[in-house]
């Protein structure tokens, strides 16, 4: 339990470091108020649970820090290179590292030559950096197809991805490209199956580039989650997790089941990471108060510790 003293000792430290305004005084009286109603989980260990900043976006990072801890998370995911510290101030790794140039992201990206100018050195920057604060993973986008085949588009990509393995290599930093659907979120994405990505991987010959395998996704275009994971693991760094349809809570009320997928992640012998990447709901009001969202995190970490 965290006493008034103790709140205290924690926003001097912080306000030190991060110059944090005295209002965050009443936000860590609500985080050990939320504290005090959960329990903490105690993960099994099989699986590092960690969860995607977005889907938090209205919660300030620190309490997300201090609550996702006690949910069982051992990571934050797509924090931007001014987030990484507050990670690491509450024992958490930054588990997928999320920096774009300026106007580049999902729909533009790698597989036009002509991005290339921009992205390399960009990525020559972010690498050393990103493994200096002790990420094991930064990711990156294929961009939309726009009329590109998609054997030009794994050539593309692996002309430009081949120009930043050796840095990846050196600082041992997996360069992460996510497989996203094309059918409903992101319109013409051109890493859109699992088949792709993986030729891109073999394209781009380097262990240090592989998946980022969003079960949501992936469930959208092709399905067959289990075996595709069984087949296609060695080229997979890290996974996403997502109710389908909608990207709701991992729970019953969707159609996979998520205790067989994560026991398939599992038995893989996968040592990376799983992000919970689903959008928390109220069943009582539109928007979920901070309490709901704490409960719904806990409630999918818990299927998805098995």
């Amino acid at each position: 339990m965290i006493t008034n003293d103790s709140r205290r000792s924690v926003l001097k430290t912080l306000a030190g470091a991060t110059g944090l305004s005295m209002a965050s005084d009443a936000m860590l009286n609500r985080i050990a108020a939320a504290e005090n109603q959960l329990d903490a989980v105690k993960a099994s260990g099989k699986i590092n649970h960690s969860a995607c900043r977005w889907c938090y976006s209205t919660i300030p990072l620190e309490e997300l820090c201090r609550m996702g801890k006690k949910l069982g998370l051992v990571a934050i995911d797509l924090l931007e290179p001014s987030e990484w510290d507050m990670a690491k101030k509450y024992g958490l790794v930054s588990s997928m590292g999320f920096a774009q140039p300026k106007g580049f992201g999902i729909t533009k990206g790698f597989n036009r030559i002509e991005n290339h100018e921009t992205l390399i050195p960009f990525y020559e920057d972010l690498i050393p950096k990103a493994a200096k604060a002790g990420l094991p993973n930064i990711i990156c986008f294929s961009g939309n197809r726009d009329g590109l085949s998609d054997e030009m588009g794994v050539k593309n990509c692996a002309e430009g991805l081949k120009k930043l393995m050796s840095l990846a290599e050196k600082h041992k930093i997996n360069v992460v490209m996510e497989l996203l659907n094309s059918k409903v979120d992101h319109k013409d994405y051109q890493c859109d199956h699992t088949a792709w990505g993986v030729e891109l991987c073999k394209a781009t010959g380097s262990e240090r580039f592989k998946l980022l395998y969003d079960i949501y996704h992936m469930q959208i275009m092709e399905g067959d989650i289990i075996r595709n994971i069984k087949q296609y693991h060695p080229y997979i760094a890290h996974y996403h997790t997502g109710g389908v349809p909608g990207r709701n809570e991992i729970d019953d009320s969707q159609e996979l089941y998520y205790p067989a997928i994560m026991k398939a992640i599992a038995d893989t012998g996968h040592k990376g990471f799983v992000a919970q990447e689903f959008i928390p709901t109220s069943k009582v009001q539109k928007t979920p108060s901070n309490a709901e969202k704490w409960a719904s995190l806990k409630k999918c970490v818990k299927i998805c510790d098995i």
